[in-house]
């Protein structure tokens, strides 16, 4: 057998009738009846309803999320910079504490317990 058997006329013919024939199937087929295809869009309206409010709930949730978060991050950066104010506080006390004074604050102090001494006489 060669691939000439059936000729290429013979191949076309038959493409062409069994394309015919799935076109008369088609036609053949009963029209969709206008209640059906009625009660077809309003189910399809209803499931487009309930998954346009499940996406708004799921964007107010992330929404809600977001904010949490946000708040939660604020309040830590508030607190951190509190705690590093209160050390920075804690610091400088410690270096008043610590740092010599200087040769005028000394004659302030002995001249206040000069002053003070005078006082009880």
């Amino acid at each position: 057998m060669s691939y000439k058997e059936p000729s290429f006329q013979d191949r076309t013919a038959a493409a062409a009738k069994a394309k015919q024939k799935a076109l008369d199937l088609l036609r053949a087929k009963p029209a969709v009846d206008p209640v059906e295809l009625e009660a077809r869009r309003k189910a399809q309206e209803e499931r487009d309803q309930a998954l346009a409010a499940e996406r708004a709930a799921k964007a107010e949730a992330l929404a809600a999320a977001k904010a949490e978060k946000l708040a939660k991050k604020q309040a830590e950066a508030d607190r951190k910079a509190a705690e590093r104010a209160e050390a920075d506080a804690a610091a400088a006390l410690k270096e008043a504490r610590l740092k010599p004074p200087s040769a005028a604050e000394m004659k302030a102090a002995r001249d206040a317990r000069y002053a003070a001494r005078k006082a009880r006489k």
